[in-house]
């Protein structure tokens, strides 16, 4: 089945990801906070159309010098599928830890050795695994030119990833989808 995609605008995209994504309610966050709102990152994951559309946006976020994506798991591996796809980049999966059994490896599609990398994170909170995992790859040899995210969550993720030497660029902030699901309200 070949499907025709329309290019969304950044405030279609923007508005298409509020509308699919951020939840009001009662929900109970992985500290055990309790929060009126919700960004639930697997609504765009597993809508193909959105999730196209979003490696759309991403791919303009790609820096020249790029030689290869890195997935992380489990959120940022569909995100870098597609745009594997789109920009035709070579992709790595990068595991939060390494497996202990066949290859028993962090890292698997190939050898990141000399490439230059930029990591694909679907939504970056506080930073920890995206600096975790850098720090993984940086050790086999990769160099990190470039970390993008579909969502910061603006919650000191930025901040963690400035100090370990490494440039963040969202696609939105999570003001920016706020701002949108505003818009759609109006």
């Amino acid at each position: 089945m070949n499907r025709e995609h329309n290019i969304l605008t950044r405030a279609e995209l923007g508005r298409a990801l509020a509308r699919a994504c951020y939840l009001r309610g009662e929900f109970r966050l992985r500290s055990g906070a309790v929060s009126s709102e919700y960004f639930d990152k697997y609504r765009f994951e597993s809508d193909p159309e959105l999730l196209y559309q979003v490696a759309l946006g991403l791919n303009g976020l790609l820096p020249d010098e790029v030689e290869g994506l890195a997935g992380l798991e489990l959120g940022g591996v569909p995100v870098a599928t597609v745009l594997s796809q789109i920009t035709q980049l070579p992709l790595f999966f990068v595991r939060k830890m390494a497996k202990e059994y066949g290859t028993c490896r962090i890292v698997e599609g190939g050898e990141v050795r000399g490439s230059r990398i930029v990591v694909v994170e679907d939504v970056i909170t506080s930073g920890g695994q995206v600096v975790k995992s850098s720090r993984e790859l940086r050790g086999l040899g990769a160099e990190i030119i470039q970390v993008l995210c579909v969502v910061d969550r603006e919650i000191g993720g930025a901040e963690a990833l400035i100090k370990e030497g490494l440039e963040l660029k969202p696609l939105y902030r999570l003001s920016d989808l706020i701002g949108y699901e505003a818009d759609e309200t109006v």
